[in-house]
């Protein structure tokens, strides 16, 4: 939450920290892989790619508990359904130009949906997993956001900054589903 305080204030007074994340992204930009691969990893905050993979988790667990985790899909998905409300309020109160010009990049939407979905996803079907499965799980998850950050900044879509920013307001979305599942009927065991 400090990280998503200090880099919002920064953005909005046009802080040191903002010179500093520029710097360090066209930096990135300038030792990004392939123009291919960049870009599929960006595009794994897309709603088209995103929104299936967490439909599918939410199938599997309905099904693997014949319904009984309908509370806790339910908190998923409101919690995705806030993520483009929130991104889209915090994007017009800081307008932050973007790498390519324009305003409204900060926080990236892709990498919160990315982290929210891919998050909720892999928290609703972790109970189903073995102990490797599920070590494997996460570090897929973690794989895939870094990723998709990096791509973000490697084809220029955002800055550093925006990406972190996303991945906060995602641990704030995640952190409110989690704890309204454990509290309400039809809860996930661990």
């Amino acid at each position: 939450m400090l990280v998503l305080i200090l880099g919002t204030w920064q953005v909005l007074v046009r802080g040191a920290l903002v010179d500093l994340d520029e710097d360090l992204g066209v930096a990135l930009h300038d030792v990004a892989p392939p123009r291919a691969l960049a870009e599929a990893l960006a595009d794994v905050g897309n709603l088209e790619v995103a929104l299936p993979l967490l439909a599918v988790a939410m199938a599997l667990s309905l099904l693997r508990s014949r319904g009984r985790t309908w509370w806790p899909v339910l908190c998923y998905a409101l919690a995705t359904g806030l993520l483009a409300p929130l991104v889209s309020a915090v994007k017009a109160w800081t307008d932050r130009t973007g790498p390519l010009g324009g305003g409204g990049f900060y926080p990236s939407g892709h990498a919160t949906t990315t982290a929210v979905t891919l998050g909720a996803a892999l928290l609703l079907v972790h109970c189903g997993l073995s102990r490797a499965a599920r070590s494997s799980a996460y570090a897929v998850v973690a794989v895939l956001v870094l990723g998709n950050g990096l791509g973000l900044v490697w084809r220029g879509y955002h800055w550093p900054l925006d990406v972190v920013a996303g991945w906060c307001l995602s641990v704030l979305l995640l952190c409110a589903a989690f704890a309204a599942s454990r509290r309400g009927p039809g809860r996930l065991s661990s």
